[in-house]
């Protein structure tokens, strides 16, 4: 694995880190500032990744799957980070300070509106996404460099339209 695969394992759990210490801080040491600075730090993560990324491909590099990641992370995290932050604050106050309560089991049509939500965050994810990797590819300009990045494109459109699929079952057989 190159210095981008790295950076992306290393972003994930920095992401992780972050918010286990923003959680911590504010719930079990009573430091809510302090715990908002932390949870504030993962755009910062998403930025670093990107600035990353854009010069390993300007200095040349040809693109490859792990670059095509690096975009599809950073869509994912910008458009879902909020939810997946608030998801780790429920459970740790519930699991950890036991003083929230107990995370909801959703079913039925309730799910369904749920998941659809979660679809449209990942119709988010893509549109960031794909901007980047369109903007890389237009930038690089050599189809021959690219092709990973439009490869993973590629994919990641027919898991969107998977996706599509998943959610509208939902809605016509709702989760018992």
């Amino acid at each position: 694995m190159n210095s981008i695969g790295w950076l992306i394992v290393f972003s994930e759990i920095g992401f992780w880190v972050v918010i286990l210490l923003g959680l911590v801080l504010r719930y079990v040491a009573g430091k809510e500032k302090a715990g908002l600075f932390f949870l504030a730090l993962t755009p910062v993560i998403d930025l670093l990744l990107l600035i990353a990324t854009s010069v390993d491909l300007y200095r040349g590099a040809t693109a490859t799957t792990i670059h095509a990641v690096a975009a599809v992370y950073i869509g994912v995290s910008i458009a879902f980070g909020k939810s997946m932050i608030r998801w780790a604050d429920e459970r740790f106050q519930y699991y950890v300070t036991k003083s929230g309560p107990k995370p909801k089991k959703r079913k039925g049509m309730e799910y369904a509106r749920h998941y659809f939500k979660s679809f449209l965050q990942h119709i988010l994810a893509y549109a960031i996404g794909s901007a980047f990797l369109w903007v890389l590819i237009w930038l690089i300009g050599d189809p021959e460099r690219t092709e990973a990045l439009f490869g993973v494109w590629r994919i990641w459109s027919l898991v969107l339209g998977a996706d599509f699929l998943i959610a509208l079952s939902h809605f016509l057989w709702p989760k018992k």
